[in-house]
């Protein structure tokens, strides 16, 4: 049976052991490594099985696992990855890969010169709601997007550092970059703005980073996209956020990991000789049809997870919807709105 070990026991880590916990069968649980040893052996109470240690070059020569899941914040991303690659252990990346676009580039042209099966953190791909949603952009001509992902400040202290997190773009609202990506293509162009002073130092002690901010993107399809993402919000009723595709006479409305609803696929009875819309002395419509709605089925964790393990078991990374390769673009997607941000200038992503 294949060895699997974890590299960062924290609140990810424990995410990704629940679904481990699920695969004994299939995989050996042999290693768990935190520099808090504490957690490291909770993680091992846990498996029941395997070892704790708080030195992952120790752990990686005694357990010669044959995979990975690094599982620690966006700043420490980097030599872990090159020990792996030298010893040839495929592994999976928390996102984001990393905080700098040049160290990530080197990882991900490594392990390709290595040959291995890598994959990251961008669990949303492997939604039941991705079919209905691609099967709408293939069939619409999409115009335009707009995405909102608006919530409060994460308890880690280290989030609250944008060169320790990469803000809130690069570290939480990445699924909506990445998902968005996964669904229409590359980004060409980006033009970002951001905002504080909404929140304290009083609040959260320590905080340096932006409050909020909203980017114009240009897909290299020419579909036009607005992408705002906030952590100022103290209550749910802040904001609703969701995804909105939009075509000249429908619309898909994508709350990840929650449901998908289409308007203007299913009929509106007629209004009296409207045609299922509601005119508006200015021009504005809005729809009077019943919408067909999708439910998120299960957790889509579990099979990103899975569908790691099972391709490193088999040899075969073919049915991976994330590998490292093509997580570097929506990292590089995100990191390009950090440096619009700071420069106030439009800024071209890097794919390569």
């Amino acid at each position: 049976m294949k060895k699997l070990a974890i590299i960062g026991c924290g609140g990810i880590g424990g995410y990704h052991l629940g679904h481990f916990l699920q695969f004994t069968d299939i995989v050996e649980l042999a290693g768990f490594c935190d520099l808090i040893p504490e957690r490291a052996e909770a993680f091992q109470a846990k498996a029941g099985t395997g070892k704790a240690y708080t030195d992952y070059r120790v752990m990686l020569d005694e357990v010669k696992p044959d995979m990975v899941f690094v599982c620690i914040p966006p700043y420490c991303h980097g030599q872990i990855e090159f020990d792996l690659i030298e010893r040839g252990i495929h592994f999976f990346v928390e996102k984001p890969l990393a905080l700098e676009l040049d160290l990530a580039r080197k990882i991900r042209d490594a392990a390709e010169a290595k040959g291995l099966i890598t994959a990251s953190g961008f669990q949303c791909r492997y939604s039941n709601l991705v079919e209905p949603n691609k099967q709408f952009v293939a069939n619409n001509q999409i115009i335009m997007i707009e995405c909102s992902r608006i919530g409060g400040v994460p308890d880690q202290p280290w989030w609250r550092h944008k060169d320790l997190s990469g803000g809130q773009a690069a570290e939480q609202t990445i699924h909506q970059f990445d998902i968005i990506r996964y669904m229409i293509g590359d980004p060409e162009e980006v033009f970002s703005f951001a905002n504080r002073g909404y929140i304290s130092d009083e609040e959260w002690p320590g905080y340096d980073t932006d409050d909020l901010s909203t980017t114009v993107v240009k897909f290299k399809n020419g579909i036009l996209a607005t992408i705002s993402t906030g952590c100022y919000a103290t209550s749910g009723n802040s904001f609703d956020p969701k995804i909105t595709f939009s075509t000249r006479d429908k619309r898909a409305e994508l709350k990840i990991l929650d449901t998908f609803k289409m308007y203007g696929e299913k009929p509106a009875e007629p209004e009296e000789g409207k045609d299922g819309f509601v005119i508006k002395g200015d021009g504005a419509l809005s729809a009077s049809g019943d919408a067909i709605v999708y439910r998120q089925d299960g957790d889509a964790g579990i099979l990103c997870d899975r569908t790691f393990i099972e391709a490193v078991i088999s040899g075969d990374g073919s049915k991976i919807r994330s590998p490292y390769a093509d997580a570097f673009k929506s990292v590089s997607f995100t990191l390009a709105c950090n440096e619009s941000m700071a420069t106030g200038k439009p800024v071209k992503v890097e794919l390569e």
